[in-house]
């Protein structure tokens, strides 16, 4: 028993040493390979910088590298840059902020990786995923890129060989910055703030697939979009090829004076970075003027040509749809930096809007109800319109900003003042020579207006509106205020019937001889009026002032 008992207490001691060996051996090797790896890390950080250096034919930093071995091979880097090709050989080529001070094409603040320890001889590492964090990357014009690109041909090296290859799957981004600069004299470079960024098929010479949440400053929301990029054009970045898709949601139009609503937008693109071809729609059902208030549903379907290292666009075309009007819009959107007049004032920056609306059978009262604030147009009819539109950068409302230079015609018009209505129905009868039905309900009269007109600083100018009912005709010259809705108009009323026709009865024969002094051009009655008030409390009445100066017709002569 002793002798048993003898033989398990040595057993158990020789599984304690080989237990106290195995751990040792362990914290030994894990010692070493804590050294390997630390002495390994300046091996692979200029691996990096090498591969890095060889794909982008330039300089490249990088301020710190670690790995470590839990679970495979992790690496983390800390301030990676990379400058454009211009300083590759030592050549320094003038950069978009002024000679001799280029900025890096890409600054990073961090970013980490993981791979899995078996490696094959011959093959590259697998890396699943890279993860970045802090990326800021600025494109430079074809211009730099150009001179750029034959001093890195001119000083470039066969790339060295390496025992070690890596091969990426994704590339997964937090927070990063896209600066595309424009070689187009007084051009701002088109800026984005990308929130979340993934790359994937990703490779030097063929296209990489994308999906990116694009913050768009002005109005705030996040445009979510995806497709694919490349492969890129060193010498001409604004030359890469890009195709995606768009969806824009919950965008508060309110951000920009004078107009409101929430406005959602989807679509596609193709083409390079310098020609965009983008097809796509927006709905914003609550569309309004901030200074009236009534909402009106918009929709537009639209074609355009985008430069997406500038920002400027060529509608071709906008069909839009306000209510139930239909109507074309053609021309450009500019994206213009803020500058200093002649005179020493600051011009602020901004969009400059310059294209032409074209309505061929719409309804007067979808664009009346914007400018009204009970929601009730004054006016109502058939339109045909054509107009230039122009909306120049500033930080005014734009309903102050907005000009514009046209003519319109509205058949089948109708007055939604019961005032208005009744004036216009009774002119029209007593036009005709019907004064007694003129006595009574006066007749439901649809009417024609037709007019050149301009708009600036609000208000609206009609030099040579013409309002027709039957049997009666008035000419008038004026101005519309949009704010506040002010009349100040001077014309002349032509009826059919006479004097004493459009009076009637007993008067009427009374004013029989005043026929001639009214008699004009062919119109039994010509008389100069004046149209004043508000658009809810209009006035009219005779220039008795005008008449005066009127000359009679002579009895005998043709009129």
């Amino acid at each position: 028993m002793k002798a048993g008992r003898s033989r398990s207490r040595s057993r158990f001691r020789w599984l304690k040493w080989l237990a106290g060996g195995l751990l040792v051996a362990l914290v030994a090797l894990g010692v070493a390979i804590s050294i390997a790896l630390r002495r390994a890390e300046p091996f692979l950080r200029a691996l990096i910088v090498q591969k890095l250096q060889e794909h982008f034919n330039a300089r490249v930093e990088l301020d710190s590298f670690h790995v470590s071995l839990v679970n495979g091979l992790w690496a983390e880097g800390k301030g990676l840059r990379i400058w454009p090709p211009a300083e590759v050989g030592g050549v320094t080529v003038p950069g978009p902020n002024g000679a001799g001070a280029p900025v890096p094409l890409m600054q990073l603040d961090e970013f980490r990786f993981h791979a899995p320890l078996h490696y094959k001889p011959g093959k590259p590492i697998l890396i699943s995923v890279v993860e970045l964090k802090g990326l800021d990357i600025d494109v430079p014009p074809r211009t730099h890129a150009t001179h750029a690109a034959a001093s890195g041909r001119a000083h470039q090296t066969q790339p060295s060989s390496s025992l070690f290859s890596f091969e990426i799957e994704s590339v997964d981004c937090n927070g990063a910055h896209l600066k595309l600069e424009t070689n187009k004299p007084g051009k701002l470079p088109m800026e984005w703030a990308i929130a979340h960024l993934k790359l994937t098929d990703l490779s030097a010479d063929t296209t990489m697939r994308f999906a990116a949440d694009l913050t768009n400053p002005r109005p705030p929301g996040t445009i979510q979009t995806s497709g694919s990029i490349g492969p890129w054009n060193v010498s001409d970045p604004g030359a890469t090829p890009v195709t995606g898709e768009y969806t824009f949601t919950h965008a508060d139009l309110g951000v920009f004076k004078g107009i409101a609503g929430i406005l959602s937008s989807k679509g596609s693109y193709q083409g390079i970075l310098r020609n965009l071809t983008v097809d796509g729609e927006t709905d914003t059902p609550d569309f309004r003027l901030t200074q009236f208030g009534t909402p009106v549903p918009l929709h537009t379907t639209f074609h355009a040509l985008v430069d997406g290292t500038n920002g400027d666009t060529s509608l071709q075309p906008v069909n839009a749809t306000l209510g139930q009007t239909q109507f074309t819009v053609l021309g450009t959107v500019v994206r213009v930096p803020p500058a200093i007049a002649k005179n020493g004032a600051k011009l602020p920056g901004g969009h400059d809007v310059a294209v032409k609306v074209n309505v061929v059978r719409g309804r007067m009262d979808d664009f009346l109800r914007l400018i009204s604030k009970n929601g009730t147009p004054f006016l109502d009819g058939s339109l045909t319109l054509e107009t230039k539109v122009e909306i120049p950068p500033g930080t005014a409302p734009a309903h102050d900003r907005l000009k514009l230079d046209g003519s319109f015609s509205l058949e089948d018009a109708e007055f939604t003042s019961t005032k208005l209505q009744d004036w216009m129905g009774e002119l029209s009868l007593r036009g005709q020579g019907r004064p007694k039905d003129a006595k009574t309900d006066a007749p439901d009269v649809r009417s024609a207006i037709q007019s050149d007109f301009t708009m600036g600083d609000g208000v609206v100018t009609l030099p040579d509106l013409k309002y027709t009912v039957p049997g009666a005709e008035i000419d008038m010259d004026g101005k519309y205020g949009v704010d506040g809705g002010t009349l100040d108009f001077l014309g002349t009323a032509r009826t059919d019937a006479t004097v004493s026709q459009m009076v009637g009865g007993w008067k009427g024969k009374l004013l029989t001889p005043a026929n001639h002094f009214f008699k004009k051009d062919g119109a039994g009655t010509e008389v100069p009026i004046h149209v004043d008030g508000t658009r809810e409390h209009p006035k009219f009445g005779v220039d008795l002032g005008r008449m005066k100066h009127t000359t009679p017709a002579v009895p005998g002569q043709p009129q």
